[in-house]
């Protein structure tokens, strides 16, 4: 029998797996992952952005959770932070719901570095459209570096890793045991039971067969698109955001050696509400991906004409998971849920990397029986 079962093997799974195993001491963990290999789909098929705070002027408690965890990712994964680059945000003339000067505001509550830039950069905009330009500390995170580190410290922690292989039920055994059907890609599925189970499946939290628990939060499912872009040499060395509403933003991409282009209003392709049975995966798959890169860069070269040079190479089109409750304000808070009706059954979800220090803040509180 194992002690911990986690399912899902992007960033958070592996984390809370290394957690569970190195600060709470439990033995016999199994870490279950649907892909070929770790940290391979929501893990990946995103900006890459280690917030700190500024994305989010209508959700305080998420930009200063950000502002706060910022500096403990960079302590904790330096070798996959990239820093080489100038971060910009830009405060649009109209339609956006923030000024340059409740952007100052904001920043300044939040604790959060913020400075006029020089001409030279000012310049790539056109100042029609563009209130103000500013300087910041914000990074981008190279998933493959952090794919590396989860291979190694789940085999350091002793972690037991099975790839291509689904759990398919969650079910209440005997004696507050959770029984988990597993089925694996190749091979018969098969029944194992643990006194711990992680759902860390990201889009997948609801879409287990059986009366496995649900989540109790409304959940919006959401098939994105980022546009991996080859920037022009005056774009380079550079991350741009424009805020806030239907604007654009570009950042480095690491794991590629290129850029990401995202659009408020291009990215998203297609939502629905979560429902148990609308496998979110399978909608992803029967999606016809076409590119709406041509719109992203048209829109976007009217604030930044340089961007109209770019080279488009490829999208990761993806499902991107919110909490419905959270779409007004943009906040991107954790969901931590303990299933009092299945004793030692958890649902996790994170909607931004940094995130994982407020899940590891909620197990710090939790009890859990080493055996």
């Amino acid at each position: 029998m194992h002690s911990a079962v986690i399912i899902g093997g992007g960033f958070y799974g592996v984390a809370i797996a290394v957690y569970l195993a190195r600060q709470r001491g439990l033995k016999r963990i199994l870490l279950v992952e649907r892909e070929a290999s770790l940290l391979s789909r929501a893990s990946y098929n995103n900006q890459a952005r280690v917030h700190n705070g500024y994305h989010y002027p209508r959700s305080y408690t998420t930009a200063y959770r950000s502002r706060v965890n910022l500096p403990r990712f960079v302590r904790d994964w330096p070798a996959a932070i990239k820093q080489d680059f100038t971060k910009l945000y830009a405060i649009a003339r109209r339609n956006s719901k923030v000024t340059a000067k409740q952007f100052e505001r904001f920043c300044r509550e939040i604790g959060a570095r913020l400075q006029p830039v020089d001409r030279g950069l000012r310049t790539l905009f056109d100042p029609r459209l563009i209130e103000e330009v500013f300087l910041v500390d914000e990074y981008a995170f190279d998933t493959g570096k952090l794919a590396q580190w989860a291979i190694d410290e789940l085999s350091a922690a002793g972690v037991e890793l099975r790839l291509q292989t689904r759990v398919t039920e969650i079910a209440q055994g005997p004696e507050d045991r959770l029984q988990l059907v597993l089925e694996p890609q190749h091979g018969d599925s098969e029944r194992i039971s643990c006194r711990y189970a992680f759902n860390c499946t990201y889009s997948g939290l609801n879409q287990f067969r059986g009366d496995a628990p649900m989540s109790r939060a409304g959940l919006k499912q959401e098939i994105s698109e980022m546009a991996l872009m080859q920037m022009p040499a005056a774009l380079n060395g550079l991350g741009i955001t424009v805020m806030d509403g239907p604007f654009f933003s570009m950042m480095p991409f690491p794991a590629r050696g290129l850029h990401t282009l995202s659009h408020v209003r291009y990215t998203p392709h297609l939502h629905w509400k979560d429902e148990q049975g609308l496998d979110p995966y399978q909608k992803l798959a029967s999606y016809q991906q076409d590119s709406r890169v041509d719109r992203m860069v048209r829109d976007a070269g009217r604030y930044l004409p340089a961007i109209l040079q770019a080279k488009y190479v490829e999208s990761l089109f993806e499902v991107k998971t919110v909490l419905i409750k959270n779409e007004s304000d943009d906040g991107r808070p954790i969901l931590f849920e303990k299933h009092a009706e299945y004793p030692g059954c958890y649902s996790v979800l994170g909607g931004k990397i940094d995130n994982i220090y407020d899940v590891m803040e909620r197990l710090d509180l939790e009890r859990f029986a080493v055996e």
